[in-house]
């Protein structure tokens, strides 16, 4: 018969320190230019703040810093990825948006071969594009539990 058919998947590329990394577009509402965040009282690091999107106010997090490759002062050039996972809208602000990808499923190097356990909570897969590697994100998992980001 036919080969198994290979389901296309749309993601979308961002620069966090010089790496590639890509989320779901599906999970993408808007890109926006950076907004200063209000500061919440006792926030983890990596929770910026909030800031209002139409009258709506969303927690923006600091994506370098979720991901533990330090804090990034903000400044007019970084982006707010602004995505929803089904309960809540989180930014998250990263150095430049770079692309949309399509991929086929067969095109993603699973974490457990390369990451080992240390970064199997964040990391579905990697991507290697000619020369480049691009992390593909578990966006669940990287966004901060309901009670960390209120």
């Amino acid at each position: 018969m036919t080969a198994a058919i290979q389901t296309a998947r749309e993601l979308i590329s961002f620069r966090i320190r010089e790496q590639d990394f890509c989320i779901d577009i599906v999970s993408v509402r808007e890109i926006r230019g950076w907004t200063p965040a209000t500061p919440l009282p006792r926030a983890p690091a990596h929770v910026m703040g909030v800031i209002n999107l139409r009258g709506a106010v969303m927690p923006v997090i600091d994506l370098a810093a979720r991901l533990g490759l330090g804090s990034t002062p903000p400044n007019d050039r970084n982006v707010i990825v602004v995505v929803w996972d089904g309960a809540r809208q989180v930014g998250l602000m990263v150095d430049a948006v770079s692309e949309t990808l399509t991929i086929d499923a067969g095109d993603l190097h699973p974490a457990g071969e390369v990451a080992a356990g240390f970064a199997t909570d964040f990391v579905e897969g990697f991507l290697t594009l000619g020369e480049r590697t691009v992390t593909v994100l578990r966006l669940a998992e990287v966004l901060p539990s309901l009670d960390e980001a209120a």
